[in-house]
């Protein structure tokens, strides 16, 4: 047995309550070392009366490591517990205490397990809709121009030119109302629009004024109009929050330029030194952007202004969670802070952490329901488009993410192929749709919420930003295609069948994920493979994917 293999962390995600009265174990192993594993658990103070014993199953593997999980009702979740392993010949029961041949009962409240109690206050809850959301990302300046009559000196490219890092086309929130019939035929049921408040770029991502609408996108009543619209369609809405930096033209950082360390907001940001001066940036900032000054988010009245911007919107347009933008250099006081105002304010707004990378420590519950999913994004470009994984390899890092973190998180999750901020999944993979193909039915299968990006549907192109953000074509739209067929049989099988637990394994070169009602199986190769399963076997041609409805 491999011992220095074997782990499980109390309250953790190997450890956690799903609702108030069910626990989820895990225990992780050394890739095909266990035969079996057995959960003995009881309510800690019966012990010696009232144990059980519960065979754990093998639910996943990764390149290394293959993990039990087991899944507890508990009435009383006052849980002690401990693992019996077998590997052939050898046999050790699993404690605090780590690897023993024995274990002395009669003194287990020293060196069991434990889940202490589950208090409500403490359980991270889902939010009910997030279950059959389909998202659609939004760069609103290039997404459509709904607004004739609106000032347009401002706008200095013409609709489908290529952009550059300064270009301006006229997208606005009007022009979003006016297609929110396109995305539902689309079967979108959730919008997640980039920036929306006062900014002099056309990303919006260095906020002037946050308790303004910018005039190029319109009026907060052209914004509420666009929730309100939303949800009459059965739509949700996410604003994107930029609360780690702000423009150099915020009114509070201007201040702060004109009295130094005289003025009131001068601790609202980092500065080193009695002035903050541009030229020499000797004050914190997004990124090395000097015209982006860095909130102090661990000061009291920076989270009161933020905090009281999010609930203004909410309030104002009834919207439904935030996109929290470079969300892991803000302050964890500041987020558990911002979530129980939020959360107060609307138990079902959903909060979406801008993390590239494992996110664990705002996982849990406190923080954030999810993360834009970026490893997903990484290990999809890996295997479809670069091809520097196999598909065993790609199965496993796709197991790996989903060990990472709690079942009700990986369910929150928002996957995504590509964004505003990254190369088109159909550029990286040389303009070939059935790589994308498969990809979309992998995101759409994956445990999450699938996030479409504008123009994925129709095939759009574009390496790194700003080649990435080009203006949406409305007539591609119209004449649709196959990968809008394809998105929208997707989001029809999201929204009806895929759902519940899933399970991902390989089956020789074919990828194999089991959802509850409905299988996928994935064969990017270039042979036509049959899919072997108890009863029926499924012939599937090369570079496609095929779905098995287990109802029928």
């Amino acid at each position: 047995m491999n011992k220095t293999a074997i782990l499980h962390i109390p309250e953790s995600q190997y450890s956690f309550a799903y609702g108030e009265h069910e626990l989820r174990i895990r225990l992780r192993a050394a890739k095909d070392d266990l035969d079996e594993v057995t959960l003995i658990y009881a309510v800690k103070y019966d012990w010696l009366t009232h144990r059980k014993t519960l065979t754990m199953q093998k639910s996943c593997s990764d390149g290394l490591y293959d993990y039990f999980t087991a899944a507890l009702p508990v009435p009383d979740s006052r849980i002690g517990y401990i693992f019996y392993l077998t590997s052939g010949e050898e046999a050790y029961y699993y404690s605090e205490e780590g690897l023993t041949v024995s274990y002395d009962h009669t003194r287990s409240y020293y060196n069991f397990f434990q889940y202490p109690y589950i208090n409500a206050a403490d359980v991270h809850r889902k939010v009910d809709w997030c279950d059959n959301a389909v998202f659609y990302q939004i760069f609103i300046d290039r997404f459509c121009r709904g607004r004739a009559e609106k000032d347009a000196a401002y706008i200095n490219r013409a609709w489908g030119e290529l952009p550059d890092a300064k270009s301006f086309y006229g997208g606005d929130l009007r022009g979003i109302i006016g297609k929110l019939d396109y995305l539902s035929a689309l079967g979108v049921t959730g919008i997640y629009l980039t920036p929306v408040f006062a900014s002099p770029s056309n990303h919006k991502y260095d906020t002037v004024d946050y308790y303004r609408v910018d005039e190029m996108f319109g009026s907060a009543a052209d914004l509420k109009e666009l929730v309100q619209a939303a949800h009459e369609r059965g739509m949700k809405v996410l604003l994107d929050a930029v609360f780690n930096h702000c423009s150099m033209l915020c009114a509070q950082f201007q201040d702060v330029l004109q009295k130094g360390r005289a003025s009131r907001y001068f601790d609202w940001f980092i500065i080193r030194g009695d002035r903050a001066d541009t030229q020499k940036c000797n004050y914190e900032c997004f990124a090395a952007c000097s015209y982006m000054p860095k909130w102090n988010t661990s000061n009291g009245a920076v989270q009161e202004f933020l905090i009281g911007v999010a609930l203004h919107w909410m309030r104002e347009c009834g919207i439904d969670g935030w996109r929290l933008d470079v969300a892991d250099e803000v302050s964890h006081d500041f987020w558990r802070r911002f979530r129980k105002e939020v959360k107060r304010q609307n138990a079902q707004a959903i909060l979406i952490g801008e993390s590239w990378h494992d996110a664990g420590p705002w996982l849990r519950g406190d923080q954030f329901d999810g993360i834009m999913n970026y490893s997903f994004t990484k290990a999809c470009i890996d295997f479809f488009a670069a091809k520097t994984r196999d598909v065993d390899s790609f199965c496993g890092r796709l197991n790996e993410i989903l060990m990472r973190n709690t079942d009700q998180v990986n369910e929150m999750m928002l996957n995504l192929l590509d964004s505003h901020d990254t190369e088109r999944f159909l550029t990286l993979a040389g303009g070939d749709k059935r790589a994308l193909q498969c990809a979309l039915a992998v995101m759409f299968f994956f445990p999450g919420m699938p996030c479409v990006c504008y123009g994925t549907e129709i095939g759009m192109l574009g390496e790194y930003e700003p080649d990435s953000r080009r203006t949406m074509d409305w007539e591609a739209a119209r004449r649709g295609g196959e990968l809008c067929e394809t998105v929208r049989t997707l989001a029809q099988l999201r929204r009806e069948k895929i759902g519940g637990r899933a399970r991902l394994y390989t089956q020789g070169e074919l990828l194999v994920i089991e959802r509850e009602t409905c299988t996928l199986v994935v064969n990017f190769t270039d042979d036509v493979l049959t899919y072997a399963a108890p009863a029926c076997y499924h012939v599937i041609g090369a570079r496609s994917y095929i779905v098995i409805d287990k109802e029928e």
